[in-house]
């Protein structure tokens, strides 16, 4: 048998030892500014403490106030809103006008899909103060409902309206990533299915739920996924258009962690409610994956 080279041998460590100098960094960076604070925050839930004096432990009395708090439930509750226009819509919207542009050769198609994806380009503090403008009364929304002879609509400080109309915000962001994620799966499909479905009579609905989304699985696990986490985690957005307001018709949890860790100096509770909102987005997450992720025959 063919005995190994101890030059080889030297060679395969001395690589070995390179590639974990190459990403020893990275994982230093991940440690000291993920995992880190991720454990501190975990820590900083089992006490009462306002971020200056001594702290004090209370066990698991954070989670329990937190969980008993009708306005951390009702932040809960119109994150779950949010998911709706963060998320769903995005994806319902993406999906359809992705099926149609497979069916469908338009001009300048790169053009409109680059126009799209812009407002994922944008910084989130951008496209809130411009979508406050546009919201203000004097916006151009309500100079062309007072055009057609509407009196103007207070959006972002209506009660009822505020929470719908941060959620559009969210819609116009999440529609252009999901297009062009689901235009390039719609581009891996084989033309073929498609030819052989309009042979057996197939119409373009049928076409849409047996071609087109079992194809593009992997892309709407991820797109759900991101969108999802994103309106869970929504703060930029809300805290540059409305604060939590008009009253607290658009307070959700990220907003209420920061307004409970840098202005009431509820640092433990802040901490437990940032845990509880890091495991439902984790379940959230684990509710996705697991029914759309790839089967390996076996």
């Amino acid at each position: 048998m063919a005995r190994k080279s101890p030059h080889a041998t030297t060679r395969g460590t001395r690589s070995s030892w390179w590639r974990y100098a190459f990403i020893a960094p990275a994982i230093l960076a991940y440690g000291v500014f993920v995992l880190w604070p991720l454990i501190q925050t975990i820590q900083f839930s089992f006490y009462q403490w306002d971020g200056i004096t001594a702290a004090t432990p209370v066990g698991v009395s954070n989670y329990v106030e937190a969980l008993g708090r009708a306005e951390i439930r009702a932040a809960l509750l119109r994150s779950f809103v949010f998911v709706f226009f963060y998320s769903l819509a995005p994806v319902f919207i993406g999906l359809v006008v992705a099926a149609i542009l497979s069916r469908v050769k338009i001009r300048a198609s790169g053009f409109f899909r680059a126009v799209l994806f812009l407002p994922q380009v944008l910084s989130m503090v951008v496209v809130a103060v411009a979508w406050r403008w546009m919201y203000d009364e004097h916006g151009p929304i309500n100079s062309a409902l007072t055009a057609m002879g509407t009196d103007p609509i207070v959006f972002l400080g209506d009660f009822t309206l505020a929470l719908p109309a941060v959620g559009f915000i969210g819609t116009w962001v999440m529609t252009g990533l999901c297009l062009v994620l689901f235009i390039a799966g719609v581009n891996t499909i084989p033309p073929e299915l498609y030819e052989a479905a309009s042979l057996d009579g197939a119409g373009l609905s049928r076409e849409f739920f047996a071609i087109t989304i079992p194809s593009l699985r992997p892309q709407i696990m991820f797109a759900l996924i991101f969108t999802m986490t994103f309106a869970l985690r929504n703060f930029d957005i809300v805290w540059n258009t409305t604060r939590g307001g008009p009253g607290s018709s658009t307070m959700v949890p990220s907003v209420f962690i920061y307004d409970g860790a840098f202005v009431s100096r509820q640092v433990g509770m802040s901490s437990a409610v940032s845990v509880l909102l890091t495991i439902l987005i984790l379940v959230l997450t684990a509710a996705i994956i697991l029914p759309l992720r790839e089967r390996r025959p076996r």
